[in-house]
């Protein structure tokens, strides 16, 4: 082999591994290094997000696979009085998955509700309806593979519009993930 196609292969073969342990493109979302989505990655309602996790002083991965993100009647806000006023309830039905295995039993996860153009509703919904109750993870929520769903209840006024809902604890706080109806 001639030393100069010698060198063009050796580099390729090193930036090929570079970009391998760095992360790269997965079904057009990236991936960081230790396989979790990088931030301000956006996804489809239907699609999953593995992303590192904390809460309840626990923490570990999980994958987060928003469902479905539907605007719930007036009526289902009757209970909160005038505090429910001029605003609809939205209904965000997630499946949480542990993927790293470890004890995240009695944890929680929320996502918020965004407009059209990924800005926050500046509604907050302190608790679920009837038609929407968040669920925490069961006390064996501990092994890999172990999965629940839940109903995270959100807020748009009414008349508003959601374009979708986004993830922004931890490592996602300045740069949410989101998912786009």
């Amino acid at each position: 082999m001639k030393p100069a196609r010698t060198a063009l292969i050796a580099t390729g073969c090193a930036a090929a591994l570079l970009l391998s342990a760095c992360g790269g493109e997965e079904g057009g979302k990236t991936v960081r290094a230790d396989g979790t989505l990088a931030p301000g990655s956006t996804l489809k309602v239907g699609e999953r997000a593995v992303v590192p996790f904390s809460d309840a002083g626990k923490s570990g991965t999980i994958a987060i696979t928003v469902k479905s993100i539907d605007i719930g009647p007036k009526e289902d806000l009757a209970k909160f009085k005038d505090k429910g006023e001029g605003t609809l309830p939205v209904y965000v039905r997630m499946v949480i998955e542990n993927v790293g295995g470890t004890d995240l039993a009695d944890t929680s996860v929320s996502v918020r509700a965004v407009d059209a153009d990924g800005k926050g509703t500046k509604v907050i919904m302190a608790s679920g309806t009837a038609a929407c109750k968040g669920e925490t993870a069961a006390e064996d929520f501990t092994t890999a593979g172990a999965t629940y769903e839940t109903c995270d209840t959100e807020g748009v006024k009414d008349g508003g519009e959601v374009g979708g809902v986004a993830f922004n604890a931890g490592d996602y706080k300045d740069d949410p993930i989101t998912w786009k109806k």
